[in-house]
């Protein structure tokens, strides 16, 4: 049995290699502009499909990484953060909605509020603030117990964990590890194959945005999963991931942990506020994203433009930090890390967050034409 003070030395280690990852991570995102509202933007706006292809790219990369590990029984997705029987459907749809029509008004989801930070940009600052109080509020607050009493009690209990290798397995007689890896493989290379398939997604940045993207977020997973792993906690005499929120097998997401990073910092001298991998990989995008920006000379101050634009950001910021914790994860930890599971919750969450996003989109370009 593991002692107190190896598996101290080991979550030091999850912390810091959390932190590496979310340096590259930010470093990336800043330069290869890499943003799922940008995308979405560009689509709506310009019917341009490049940057969506980038971050299909990364989805796909991310799915063939993560179940590749399931197949080689190195983690278990029914012990992520997205596991478990019960599909929360109306609450991953409503807070995907209301996460994507926010992500629109505050100029990017959370990862890119860290990504703009880290460029110098001080609107993404307040909506940091805002993003976080709100996510907090709807973790254990008033919105909270709006959440519990309403959209969560919509679910359907599953026979098993929501994850698809799980849900198939006894229906098509296959191994759960063997279906991961032939389902991570098909869906994983038809994302991965879609986004290559014009010479324009390419590039050097689109593929240096979704391959770096895709793989850092399998790197999350594995350190979460595997490095942070630990059979049985001397305390507890039960299984352990070392140094999570949510006590679970975690990769990386953007709204919850911005909370438990302004809880971190603001009660600093609780000795109960422990580091986790949430916090660390909040810092570690700003910390990549600034170095990458001053290392390309982008690096430039930037504020409101007017009260207008400044209640834009404030309600977007709100309704990502409400949204964001009711759908259980963003763009990237829905998108990207919820949806390498095969999750159904994480599905569902993905496409309220488009329907929310081109809504808003579409209301933005009616006001717009309306002023003209």
């Amino acid at each position: 049995m593991p002692d107190a003070a190896p598996l101290a030395d080991i979550a030091a280690q999850v912390l810091w290699a959390a932190f590496a990852l979310a340096v590259v991570f930010g470093a990336v995102a800043q330069r290869t502009h890499f943003c799922t509202m940008g995308a979405v933007a560009d689509i709506v706006t310009m019917g341009d499909w490049t940057r969506m292809r980038m971050w299909v790219l990364a989805m796909g990369v991310a799915i063939i990484g993560f179940n590749a590990m399931v197949g080689l029984g190195w983690v278990d997705a029914g012990k992520s953060l997205y596991g478990g029987p019960r599909w929360i459907w109306l609450s991953a749809l409503v807070g995907g909605a209301m996460f994507g029509f926010g992500m629109v008004l505050g100029s990017g989801c959370g990862s890119k509020t860290l990504v703009r930070i880290g460029g110098g940009n001080l609107k993404s600052l307040v909506v940091f603030v805002v993003l976080g109080v709100s996510a907090w509020a709807t973790l254990k607050g008033v919105t909270a117990v709006l959440r519990v009493a309403t959209v969560d009690t919509v679910a359907v209990t599953l026979p098993a964990s929501q994850d698809l290798p799980s849900l198939l397995a006894p229906v098509l007689g296959q191994g759960r590890q063997t279906l991961a890896w032939m389902l991570g493989l098909a869906v994983g290379g038809l994302c991965v194959a879609w986004a290559l398939l014009p010479q324009s997604a390419r590039s050097f940045d689109n593929l240096l945005g979704g391959l770096g993207i895709g793989l850092v977020i399998v790197g999350a997973w594995w350190v979460s999963g595997r490095l942070g792993y630990v059979a049985e906690d001397p305390d507890t005499l039960q299984e352990a991931f070392l140094a999570t929120n949510s006590q679970r097998m975690e990769s990386f997401s953007f709204v919850a942990p911005m909370a438990y990073t302004i809880d971190w910092w603001v009660f600093f001298s609780d000795k109960s506020k422990a580091l986790t991998i949430g916090i660390v990989s909040t810092a570690g995008v700003v910390v990549g994203s600034a170095v990458a920006a001053l290392a390309a000379g982008s690096f430039r101050w930037e504020g409101f433009r007017d009260a207008e634009d400044t209640a834009m950001h404030l309600a977007g910021a709100a309704l990502m930090g409400i949204g964001g914790v009711t759908a259980m994860g963003c763009t990237i930890g829905q998108g990207i890390s919820g949806v390498s599971t095969l999750g159904l919750s994480s599905f569902t969450a993905l496409a309220g967050i488009l329907v929310g996003a081109v809504a808003a989109l579409k209301l933005q370009t009616w006001r717009l034409l309306r002023a003209a």
